[in-house]
């Protein structure tokens, strides 16, 4: 059996190295590749038939978890595994409970690498060696929240946090601004909190991977 599986990351040549791993590996598996998360969202939009996105947490339009976010509220059929360089045990549970299939170091060796993949198209989900994910906190509660947006809502979540007024939110989009009016209402009600500056936290504990300021604000 073939699996289809596409590389997310900004870097030309891990996209290029770790497609030999998987291309030079015993199984079969059909490798594409996206520069940022447009490309991989035009992708899967034109053919959702995926069994895996191997994604980059930093890279060109998204900022921390938002990548994410969205990925998992645009295309929740699709197993998406976290490949990075950052190994904070924080961020890797915070990935796990936002819905990642697995969290796998850039630092792996081969073997692993393989070992990793192959655990999470068979079901399974991959933890680093030696890390027990976290109890639910607190924070798991505001996890839940944000991963009610829409993939709309977050983005809008994101342009908020850059200062924009509605207008240009609108005009970035190519959206009313009724409607943009009717994403931040449902936002505020969905994080439960008041204002857009309390929502504006939200989008800032996403990029930093920090929930509990959130909590204390709603």
């Amino acid at each position: 059996m073939t699996h289809r599986i596409i590389i997310v990351d900004d870097h030309p040549l891990f996209r290029s190295a770790l497609r030999q791993i998987l291309e030079t590996g015993a199984a079969g598996y059909t490798v594409g590749e996206a520069g940022e998360i447009e490309g991989l969202t035009a992708a899967l939009e034109a053919d959702r038939d995926c069994d895996l996105v191997l994604l980059d947490l930093n890279m060109p339009g998204v900022r921390g978890f938002s990548g994410l976010l969205l990925l998992r509220a645009q295309f929740p059929e699709v197993p998406v595994m976290i490949v990075s360089a950052v190994e904070d045990t924080l961020v890797i549970s915070r990935c796990l409970e936002l819905g990642a299939s697995g969290y796998l170091s850039k630092s792996e060796p081969v073997d692993r690498i393989r070992a990793a993949i192959e655990t999470v198209l068979e079901g399974g989900r991959w933890i680093p060696e030696g890390m027990t994910p976290g109890a639910e906190d607190d924070q798991s509660a505001v996890l839940e929240r944000l991963a009610t947006l829409t993939p709309q809502q977050i983005r809008v979540l994101m342009m908020l946090s850059d200062g924009l007024m509605n207008k240009q939110i609108a005009y970035a989009l190519d959206i009313s601004e009724a409607t943009v009016k009717a994403h931040v209402s449902a936002i505020l009600q969905k994080l439960g909190v008041d204002s857009r500056t309390q929502a504006v936290i939200a989008a800032s504990k996403i990029e930093q991977g920090q929930f509990s300021q959130l909590v204390d604000a709603s």
